[in-house]
């Protein structure tokens, strides 16, 4: 780890892993995470870094409250949430780099900005993905009866990472580690299902020749 004099080793770990648990969870929902830093940092539990004052202005707490409620209301629509996946990703790659930087404090610029990019946008692109993938895999499968599901999940890891990672960032990245590897798990068993249906699917070459 780079030695920095006025930054302890466990202080930067810290301030890393606060960084990639709220972008993780941007990864879940964009805005909710963001207004958790918001509040936060309005009311005096989370230090915002220099440059992101305006995260806990008034007017940023009302747009990022308006701002999360309709995107909540907005995954509860079918074929809204779909569409919304599309618009999500890019979204969630810079909101996830902004959140991240912005609790990275006395990190000098070019370690903090690597690392919002690289880690914070990765970590938000990979929950947005995993998520994305689950919800069209439901779509084919239930019709879309079970996004409901889907959405209430994410919205409730949205919350549930957003708050640990304020309290406790080393766990909120490992709960972020346990949730790639489930989900990964799950993709691969889904596309695997895909697979073996295919072939019972396809014609037999008896019965493509008909009665003849």
């Amino acid at each position: 780890m780079i030695p920095f004099p006025h930054l302890s080793g466990l202080d930067l770990a810290l301030s890393i892993a606060l960084g990639i648990g709220l972008a993780a969870a941007v990864g879940f929902r964009v805005f909710l995470p963001m207004l958790v830093v918001s509040i936060a940092a309005a009311t005096g539990h989370l230090t915002l870094g220099s440059g992101f004052a305006w995260l806990a202005t008034p007017a940023a707490l009302l747009m990022l409250s308006v701002a999360t409620v309709l995107e909540i209301l907005a995954y509860y629509i079918p074929g809204v949430d779909n569409l919304l996946d599309t618009i999500a990703t890019p979204a969630a790659l810079i909101a996830g780099t902004v959140v991240s930087a912005a609790v990275m404090t006395d990190v000098p610029p070019l370690v903090k900005w690597t690392t919002a990019v690289i880690a914070g946008g990765g970590a938000a692109g990979l929950t947005q993905g995993l998520t994305s993938l689950l919800r069209a895999k439901s779509t084919l499968t239930t019709g879309g009866l079970a996004n409901h599901v889907v959405a209430t999940g994410e919205l409730g890891g949205a919350l549930l990472l957003s708050l640990l990672a304020l309290a406790a960032p080393l766990a909120a990245v490992g709960l972020v580690a346990l949730f790639c590897w489930f989900a990964v798990r799950l993709a691969r068993r889904l596309l695997r299902k895909d697979r073996a249906r295919q072939p019972a699917s396809a014609p037999t070459p008896s019965s493509s020749r008909g009665g003849g």
